[in-house]
């Protein structure tokens, strides 16, 4: 039987799929001539001293950068394109082989990332003082899981912790990584805080961290993240996105919680200074009702004596002044009587009479010539006579 040469190229590819290679194929080789096209398809030559196969791979599919002389595995589809004849593996993901390797792509996704912002200070969010709920992603297994909880519950506990647990190293571990933030910032209610931890280990060991895919996970999360990766001397792509690094996964119980010793002794404090101020500000406050009560007693005092002594002048002058108002009511008393007594009426009431002739008073008989009218004055009422004669 004769094959086409289509029939051919899908039976081989067939073939890779199906019977050679039905999990794909992991090669690992060196890079040489990397080069992107339209800024999503990628080309590169993976070598060794004596080979050289070609491979081919999409930028949004291929996350971890690369440049040429970097030792990587790739895992991928082998395959024969049919146009044009050449044997080349499609790329699914590559890891990074040896250290010199895997610190240059930690470098270039680190300066790509620092770039875009993703480490910027300004977007870093505080922690939750008192958190209600934590988000926990992390391996059961692992050590980091339980000196994370040990701590944890020896400095606060009560706290409900939600575990998610992942793959921290190898094939899966991004994914799941990645899975467990989605699905907490989906269910918003379930954490107040997520924290992301494992224990140290080689750069080999913390790609998953190093990863573009987990780093932008923790950026874009809505939660705060603190992120806590093997010791202090390690450094990871995750730790420089987190709200908050810290040093170890124990630092990070310490740094998401208080000690409970050191708010009971807080409180305690704030008892005794709350009590102390209270009891200051009470003294102060008698000493100032006190001291007011003195002033005000002597003031007291001095305007008593004051009201005395006006008191006093006041008496003496009244005195002085009925002395005087007795001596005026005798003088007119006195002037009253000399007035009575010098009273033309008083001596009409004893029978005698004021006469006037013409308005003028007559003493002397003398005085008027007979015929002349006399008024005639009385104590009562009055007469008009005329003159007779004169004796």
């Amino acid at each position: 039987m004769a094959y086409s040469v289509s029939q051919f190229v899908e039976f081989l590819n067939a073939a890779f799929a199906s019977a050679v290679f039905p999990e794909g194929v992991e090669i690992e080789g060196e890079v040489a001539e990397y080069r992107v096209s339209q800024g999503k398809w990628i080309w590169f030559l993976l070598k060794d001293e004596e080979a050289v196969i070609s491979c081919f791979a999409t930028s949004w599919q291929l996350r971890t950068p690369l440049e040429d002389g970097m030792r990587v595995r790739v895992h991928g589809i082998p395959k024969i394109y049919g146009k044009s004849g050449k044997f080349s593996v499609t790329v699914e993901r590559v890891e990074m082989v040896g250290e010199g390797a895997l610190r240059r792509a930690f470098e270039l996704l680190k300066k790509k990332l620092e770039t875009e912002g993703v480490f910027a200070p300004e977007r870093k969010r505080p922690l939750p003082r008192f958190p209600n709920r934590i988000g926990l992603i992390a391996s059961q297994e692992s050590a980091a899981y339980t000196d994370f909880l040990r701590i944890f519950s020896n400095r606060w506990g009560g706290t409900e912790i939600k575990l998610a647990n992942v793959a921290v190293q190898g094939r899966d571990a991004v994914r799941e990584i990645c899975g467990a933030f989605d699905w907490f910032n989906h269910h918003p209610g379930e954490a107040d805080v997520l924290v992301l931890t494992r224990g140290g280990g080689s750069l080999e060991d913390l790609q998953a961290f190093n990863s573009e895919d987990v780093a932008r996970a923790v950026f874009g999360s809505r939660i705060p993240v603190i992120v806590a990766v093997g010791h202090e001397r390690d450094e990871s792509l995750a730790d420089f996105a987190a709200d908050v690094r810290a040093s170890t996964p124990s630092n990070a119980a310490e740094l998401i919680v208080p000690d409970r010793r050191e708010i009971i002794a807080f409180v305690e404090g704030a008892v005794r200074t709350m009590d102390s101020s209270l009891r200051a500000a009470l003294l102060a406050k008698i000493n100032s009702v006190e001291s007011l009560s003195t002033r005000i007693e002597v003031h007291a005092k001095q305007a008593i004596s004051s009201f005395e002594r006006l008191f006093q002048s006041f008496v003496s002058r009244f005195a002085l002044f009925e002395s005087r108002i007795s001596s005026e009511i005798g003088s007119i008393l006195a002037t009253e009587r000399l007035l009575k007594t010098l009273d033309p009426r008083r001596p009409l009431e004893r029978g005698y009479a004021i006469v006037r002739a013409g308005g003028r008073l007559v003493r002397r008989a003398g005085a008027v010539d007979a015929g002349t009218v006399l008024d005639i004055q009385l104590a009562e009422g009055g007469l008009l006579a005329e003159v007779k004669s004169r004796k």
